[in-house]
């Protein structure tokens, strides 16, 4: 084989090679963390207490007078307590207070710590509380209902949680290690809106290129051995 097409196949892995493999250096380095941690610990299931049962009462259940004066159609109920008050979230769409059917557009500042309280651990405790109503393309809360309360809390990684303020739901924690987590997953789909489309025109290029450039260095590991062997 000629010199100038075992040149071109130099050039043509070595050029390569160092233009996809920053982007090799990430898929690797992301795939060893994965591999290394354990995926309850990134949700924050250390910082949480035992998930709580939710109990959803059949509007069939409910004949008071009362409820009449609701102008929406009652399908499904479910109890949910804020300190010493009770409300029922009604359709998943709606909290109701039981003894005069108003309705509560949101929980505030104190029901959402309440919340807080019955589903995280006490030793990681409140320091500052804000209601948020917006958040962008790489928030940590991104996707999750708005508005909702952000809540940071003491203890090691940073950890924050969020709820709901429609609902009063619990919604999510994240800390130092779940932060990490997804910006190496960012790095690994190669999807830096949404993170989880693996289906990216720059992701598939990317795959296309590294198919590439291993077919070149099989290519020329094999030129390049016929050629020696022809000259011994």
């Amino acid at each position: 084989m000629r010199y100038s097409t075992i040149n071109r196949f130099r050039k043509t892995h070595r050029y390569l090679g160092i233009f996809i493999g920053i982007q090799f250096l990430f898929w690797t380095v992301s795939g060893l963390y994965f591999s290394w941690t354990d995926i309850d610990e990134i949700h924050g299931d250390h910082y949480r207490k035992a998930a709580q049962q939710r109990s959803t009462i059949p509007a069939a259940f409910f004949n008071d007078s009362l409820f009449s004066t609701i102008p929406f159609p009652l399908h499904q109920m479910e109890s949910k307590t804020f300190g010493e008050e009770t409300f029922l979230w009604v359709n998943d769409s709606v909290l109701i207070h039981p003894k005069n059917a108003e309705v509560l557009a949101e929980i505030n500042e104190q029901q959402a710590l309440f919340v807080l309280t019955e589903n995280v651990l006490p030793q990681y405790q409140p320091q500052h509380i804000e209601r948020i109503t917006t958040v962008g393309p790489h928030d940590e809360y991104r996707g999750r209902p708005l508005p909702a309360w952000k809540i940071d809390l003491s203890g090691p990684g940073n950890p924050t949680a969020y709820v709901d303020a429609r609902s009063g739901q619990f919604q999510r924690i994240r800390h130092r290690n779940w932060r990490w987590f997804d910006f190496l997953w960012m790095t690994h789909t190669m999807d830096y809106q949404g993170r989880d489309n693996f289906n990216t025109l720059l992701l598939r290029a990317f795959s296309f290129l590294g198919l590439i450039t291993v077919v070149s260095g099989f290519a020329l590991a094999f030129v390049t051995r016929v050629k020696r062997t022809r000259k011994g």
